[in-house]
């Protein structure tokens, strides 16, 4: 079950708006890859937050909602298809979730990326494998990304 062990860890540092990001579209042949960043308040416990692959397409439409309401702020991006052709996939998740850190309403100063891999952000990352899993930020981005590229 995710926690808030990194974004705890982040604002002990002395960040004060620590992001989760997540992509959703990797895996498709075709269509957008899509990304979501989300800062949630300090504590923020949402009953049932977990890794989008780990939920019923029931369980995320409803938890899509209750982050949207609860969440400091939270953004949603892609990276088109044609993007995708052009610069690759990894590079275009890159792209994607960089517009939806950069989207936030209430800037970031710290970003949990989920993967391993990170490049081209204008704000501090850490990279976390299996993020989704092990930290509630990304769990949230990881729902948000999810349903709007399922819907």
């Amino acid at each position: 079950m995710p926690s808030f062990e990194y974004e705890m860890q982040k604002y002990a540092e002395g960040y004060t708006a620590v992001c989760g990001c997540d992509e959703a579209g990797r895996g498709p042949l075709c269509g957008p890859v899509v990304a979501a960043a989300v800062i949630l308040p300090v504590g923020e416990v949402i009953e049932g937050l977990d890794d989008s692959k780990k939920l019923s397409d029931k369980k995320r439409e409803k938890l899509f909602d209750i982050i949207c309401e609860r969440a400091v702020a939270y953004a949603i991006a892609e990276a088109s298809p044609e993007e995708i052709d052009e610069i690759n996939i990894l590079n275009a998740s890159m792209l994607a979730m960089r517009r939806a850190v950069e989207a936030l309403s209430v800037k970031a100063d710290f970003a949990l990326i989920d993967g391993n891999c990170s490049r081209g952000f204008e704000i501090p990352t850490e990279t976390v494998v299996k993020g989704d899993a092990k930290s509630y930020s990304i769990a949230a981005a990881s729902i948000l990304a999810k349903v709007t590229r399922d819907r």
